[in-house]
């Protein structure tokens, strides 16, 4: 068979950048069990409750549900286990200083399969309040509504 080739998206947490602004993004592999990687090749996963914990100068993936593999035995997985994230040493220390200094949060942003390997993407933010989260949509409808406008005047059509 095969080697799988390309990215394939398992699970994506669009909340996250809605509740948070995004500063930096991270490419992570995941320490995972047999049946987690089954079940990922099924598309089942939640990010919605992820967040990323350093101790002991490791990462480590909590709150993220794989749910455990339907032809599994008793060898099954527990499906919010802590899961460890396979980072370079330097990205590590840095993730720790900008999260100690800035008081800002990593969450996993989507988990993928890239090449046959499971990855998370992870995003280092700050929580927005709720007038951001307005401020933001409201830029997001502005935005939009002038593309609607500049596309109906290339048009030739006028109101």
């Amino acid at each position: 068979m095969a080697r799988e080739q390309g990215r394939k998206l398992i699970a994506q947490n669009k909340k996250a950048r809605h509740d948070y602004a995004i500063d930096d993004t991270l490419e992570a592999g995941l320490v995972l069990q047999g049946t987690e990687v089954k079940s990922l090749r099924q598309g089942r996963a939640s990010l919605v409750d992820g967040f990323v914990d350093i101790d002991g100068g490791e990462a480590w993936l909590h709150g993220v549900h794989i749910p455990e593999y339907s032809n599994g035995t008793w060898t099954n997985h527990a499906a919010r286990r802590k899961r460890k994230l396979l980072l370079h040493r330097e990205e590590i220390a840095k993730l720790e200083r900008r999260v100690s200094e800035k008081g800002l949060t990593v969450v996993p942003l989507s988990l993928y399969f890239l090449d046959g390997r499971a990855k998370v993407e992870i995003g280092v933010g700050k929580g927005k309040k709720s007038w951001d989260k307005r401020h933001s949509i409201a830029e997001r409808t502005a935005k939009r509504e002038v593309e609607v406008e500049v596309g109906r005047r290339m048009k030739g059509m006028r109101d």
